[in-house]
């Protein structure tokens, strides 16, 4: 049994610096493994960290030679709302810069919403189809942003959905943080990436940030970011704010 690298650990000074290193780091792994002929898949995260780091990928992304026609582009999870809804984790990648750099619409491989299923477990069901359908089989980089609470794409402390290993995708009732229907990877999938990239901003993830990294970690259960790795890398990049309690 392989053993996976020990995460990485990168501290910038601010959330904008953050944001910048990230699309920067992005755009270079694109570029390296479409020389070597492949058409990369990467997973997207939600939140204001990562509408930074998208809208820095806008700015950058025109100069550094990605082929946005060979690129595919899944969500490690959803919330389960209206197609138009600013809750989306797609509608806020495709304001900041999936309409605008060229990518390829049908490369695009967004999570059902209410308007294309008929329940957040249809959702996952389908969602989990396109995975298997789109995907490569694993992600070349997997961004992931992490809760106060550890919680990790929407697997929450103490959830059901913890403990799902023979899917991909699963529906979420009655999340902590709203909007309560929610879609998610599971760890089975979110594992299945050759890099992830923990994003993570603010001194309110410092305390989760902190356990997740100290020597003996807590469990998934407490802290359920704890339970994704990469396969090859796994890089926690991080601001001075969520930074602070890492000793």
């Amino acid at each position: 049994m392989s053993v996976l690298p020990v995460p990485r650990v990168e501290v910038h000074e601010s959330a904008d610096e953050l944001a910048i290193v990230v699309a920067g780091a992005l755009l270079r792994v694109l570029t390296v493994r479409q020389a070597a002929g492949d058409v990369p898949d990467v997973g997207l995260t939600g939140g204001t960290i990562a509408d930074k780091i998208h809208r820095e990928i806008a700015r950058l992304g025109p100069g550094s030679g990605v082929d946005w026609t060979r690129v595919s582009f899944f969500w490690g999870d959803e919330r389960f709302v209206a197609p138009d809804s600013d809750d989306r984790n797609a509608k806020q990648a495709r304001e900041a810069f999936l309409d605008a750099i060229g990518v390829d619409p049908a490369r695009v491989h967004e999570i059902p919403s209410t308007a294309s299923a008929d329940s957040v477990d249809a959702a996952a069901t389908a969602y989990a189809d396109t995975v298997r359908a789109a995907g490569s089989g694993n992600f070349d980089v997997l961004m992931l942003g992490v809760g106060p609470d550890g919680h990790v794409a929407s697997l929450f402390p103490g959830f059901p959905q913890l403990r799902v290993d023979d899917v991909l995708a699963v529906g979420v009732t009655g999340s902590p943080k709203p909007p309560p229907e929610r879609v998610t990877l599971t760890f089975p999938a979110l594992n299945r990436a050759d890099e992830v990239w923990f994003v993570v901003s603010g001194t309110d993830k410092a305390e989760a940030v902190g356990r997740a990294l100290a020597a003996t970690p807590p469990g998934v259960h407490e802290i359920p970011a704890t339970g994704v790795r990469g396969r090859l890398q796994t890089i926690w990049f991080l601001d001075r704010d969520a930074a602070s309690q890492v000793h």
